[in-house]
């Protein structure tokens, strides 16, 4: 058998892929995988996994996506083909990638805003629950790499969600002498916190709602929880640094309710990270008195950049955060429609989704 009739066999086999049919409905249906075209990887999906986005669109839809689409967005796996004129990466070669990259010749990009390019979420790449997976040519130019033998697929497979937080961080700039809050402690806000606690940031403070998701951020490695609910949270976060308050809080819930608390427990001439997205249409009630005489600094970070994938990959790589403990669930691509109702009972993290 020639090389070419290998590879198109391949392609040819049962394949599987999740389409999100409207909100609610999930189909598990069969296709072809198409053959790489040049600058294409075809990969073999070895873990996609659970992320909020997802479930925030398996709920309602997504402004920027038409339903039905393909499903999945955070993935690693190996490659089955390697179009023409790919040099970098081979069939039978480990990777993982972040599932968009920018133009790189626009106006924002030429800025250094690459996350805020049409091409970044425009050209996104969806389908990740499924048993193959097409990359196109720029992801592969820009955001795959090869990943670590020692690097498990489930922990490669967080490079695009680990490249939103390292962006997000990066505007912060949390120093090692600070006191962070982080409000929210679902998947990115551990994020948050492991990448904090790996930077050496004296003391990370994750504020969530649930026994059982504070017990997984003390285990994690957070230096102090406090529930969200809890009477005295209000003055257990003002007693923080010493009675100032956090010189930075983080916003993980995606809810305005998030983002104004935030805002309430930063100390004076504190940093607000509003990272979580909130729904279409909604509004931020702000005190501009305090906003403006407590010197309080703004940030709203969206997506990632190229170089913010580059520093997500070398942490990951060198093993520097064990961000692998946040995916505390594993199922099969035929029970997916099972993994989304974990997630909407808030009793897993992430789910890893094995084809």
């Amino acid at each position: 058998m020639s090389a070419l009739e290998a590879s198109a066999k391949i392609t040819q086999v049962h394949s599987r892929q999740a389409i999100l049919v409207e909100p609610g409905r999930l189909e598990l249906r069969d296709y072809v995988a198409p053959r790489p075209g040049p600058g294409e990887l075809l990969i073999q999906i070895r873990c996609a996994l659970s992320c909020g986005t997802d479930l925030k669109t398996f709920r309602r839809g997504h402004p920027m996506w038409q339903l039905p689409m393909p499903f999945g967005h955070e993935f690693s796996g190996v490659v089955a083909e390697a179009g023409e004129g790919v040099t970098g990466f081979k069939a039978g070669d480990a990777i993982m990638a972040a599932p968009t990259a920018p133009c790189g010749i626009c106006f924002y990009c030429q800025h250094g805003q690459e996350n805020l390019c049409d091409d970044a979420v425009g050209r996104m790449v969806h389908g990740g629950y499924a048993d193959m997976l097409l990359l196109p040519a720029h992801v592969v130019a820009r955001n795959t790499f090869i990943k670590p033998a020692d690097l498990p697929f489930e922990e490669a497979a967080l490079l695009e969600p680990l490249s939103c937080v390292v962006h997000a961080q990066e505007m912060a700039r949390p120093e090692k002498s600070e006191t962070v809050v982080v409000i929210g402690g679902g998947a990115f806000g551990l994020l948050h916190m492991l990448v904090l606690k790996a930077a050496g940031v004296r003391e990370v403070v994750v504020v969530g709602r649930g026994i059982e998701r504070l017990k997984w951020a003390q285990e994690l490695g957070a230096d102090r929880v406090v529930d969200a609910v809890s009477v005295d949270a209000a003055a257990e976060i003002a007693r923080l640094n010493g009675g100032f308050g956090p010189d930075l809080a983080i916003e993980c819930t995606g809810q305005v309710e998030g983002w104004q608390d935030a805002l309430a427990r930063v100390r004076r001439g504190g940093r607000v990270v509003l990272f979580g997205g909130c729904p279409a249409g909604t509004a931020l009630n702000l005190d501009t008195r305090r906003m403006h005489y407590d010197n309080l600094t703004l940030m709203a970070p969206f997506h990632y950049r190229p170089r913010d994938v580059r520093r997500a990959y070398e942490l990951l790589a060198g093993r520097a955060l064990n961000a692998g403990a946040i995916v505390n669930a594993r199922m099969r691509l035929d029970d997916l429609a099972e993994v989304f109702e974990m997630l909407e009972r808030g009793v897993v993290l992430k789910c890893a989704v094995i084809p």
